[in-house]
């Protein structure tokens, strides 16, 4: 998969020195990153700190981005990987995914996708109790399964960029999704049944 075009412009321009470019980088991906790392650091001067090393290591590398996947993939992993050693140097859990902490746009998005029909008004209290059933599934799906479901709902990524975020072919992307997906269909399914 090809990097955007105008990502692939700006890195260019800062392989060839121009530190300008790289600032316009960090502006467009700042807000994303930051959200991000808030969800592991959630202290706002310590994911600053946690951000602003992401930003430095990704200049200091930018030579070794190969074009093979988005910069924000790239960033992603790199951000990934700083907040995980920013929170073992301090002798912290680095924590896993919590939905309770997503932002309420993502949340829309995502129970869009699994509950359109419970928007009617007379369905508002059903649909509040799929959304909790739906987000408790989530939390308890093996590691790998709510990683990729995550990075795919909540993110938006591509099975492109998943399968190189989490090191795996893509056919092992799309069955952790299927998976997920089938998991979650099938408890809301029953939860419907019941009703």
């Amino acid at each position: 998969m090809q990097a955007n075009s105008t990502d692939l412009v700006l890195i260019q321009a800062i392989q060839h020195g121009n530190r300008n470019a790289f600032g316009l980088l960090v502006t467009k991906y700042q807000h994303r990153i930051l959200r991000l790392i808030k969800r592991y650091v959630p202290d706002s001067h310590e994911s600053l700190d946690v951000m602003q090393e992401i930003f430095i290591k990704a200049y200091k590398a930018i030579d070794h981005f190969r074009k093979e996947s988005s910069f924000y993939t790239w960033l992603y992993k790199i951000a990934i990987n700083t907040a995980k050693t920013y929170l073992i140097d301090k002798n912290r859990h680095f924590p896993d995914f919590s939905f309770d902490i997503l932002e309420s746009e993502q949340l829309v998005s995502i129970i869009k996708t699994n509950l359109k029909e419970y928007n009617a008004p007379d369905n508002l209290i059903l649909r509040g109790e799929l959304e909790n059933i739906f987000f408790s599934l989530i939390s308890k799906l093996p590691e790998e399964l709510k990683v990729t479901i995550k990075l795919r709902e909540v993110d938006e990524l591509t099975y492109e960029e998943i399968a190189l975020i989490m090191e795996c072919p893509v056919g092992t992307v799309r069955s952790r999704i299927f998976r997920a997906r089938e998991a979650i269909e099938k408890k809301i399914t029953n939860k419907k049944v019941l009703h």
